[in-house]
């Protein structure tokens, strides 16, 4: 979250430094800097930038949503797969008991944090390896008897290794994927633009005025969709609800 709050203000701190440094400093310029025909000429660079900027900020919207579903459909899977366990268990009969009390503790552990399943669910932190490790051991400790028993034990293997995959993705996934020196350029750009818009302005309340709001609006946008781009902190989060559910069908 540090990091989004530092792009977003360093952002708005560069867009206003440059439009009001533009802004007051123009008249200082030499007058053959300060002809119609520069002026045009800048107001026609601005404009390609204008166009590059609305697409670079675009693609990165839709790399931020693709992001945030998928791993919020795989949250989704996650909790599928954990019910589909519990059940399994369930089937299994008493010898199976202490699995499923393991895996109770691993979802409630997850949802009682208060960083909730970013700290102990995805995170790749060794604590929270070693609880679902747990799990893991006790379907090792099993010993099935008869073919029934036996076909259960595999499933339950199976979907516990299904889990464990879809873990690991879930990690992999949660760092982010818009680069910083996308970033960099996107602001670069930015920056000149605004410059560009404090060249030659009126000097009055309204233009400053306009300039601070748009810097503003902007910085926010930045900001938001950078945060949805790392779900699992920020104002913008994966939703911990289907956990949820899973507990409680864990626990019904």
């Amino acid at each position: 979250m540090m990091r989004e709050v530092f792009v977003a203000t360093s952002v708005f701190a560069c867009l206003m430094i440059a439009s009001l440094g533009a802004l007051l400093n123009y008249s200082k310029l030499p007058a053959r800097h300060l002809q119609e025909e520069t002026n045009t000429v800048v107001r026609l660079v601005a404009n390609i930038f204008v166009v590059m900027t609305s697409l670079v900020f675009s693609l990165m919207i839709n790399s931020a949503k693709n992001t945030f579903e998928s791993i919020d459909n795989n949250v989704h899977a996650f909790a599928t797969e954990i019910i589909l366990l519990d059940r399994t268990l369930r089937a299994y009969g008493m010898e199976a008991d202490q699995a499923q009390e393991r895996l109770i503790i691993y979802v409630e552990t997850a949802l009682t944090n208060p960083a909730r399943i970013d700290d102990t669910l995805v995170r790749g932190d060794r604590a929270s390896e070693q609880v679902l490790n747990a799990v893991g051991d006790s379907l090792s400790a099993m010993r099935p008897t008869d073919p029934g028993h036996v076909a259960l034990w595999n499933d339950a293997r199976q979907q516990f290794q299904r889990i464990v995959e879809q873990r690991w993705d879930i990690i992999e996934q949660s760092a982010g994927v818009i680069p910083l020196p996308l970033i960099f350029m996107l602001s670069a750009w930015l920056v000149l633009i605004f410059a560009s818009f404090g060249y030659r302005a009126p000097r009055n309340m309204i233009v400053i005025s306009m300039f601070l709001v748009s810097a503003l609006l902007i910085s926010a946008s930045l900001y938001l969709v950078l945060d949805m781009d790392v779900p699992f902190t920020g104002i913008i989060e994966i939703s911990d609800a289907p956990l949820q559910r899973a507990l409680a069908e864990l626990q019904h």
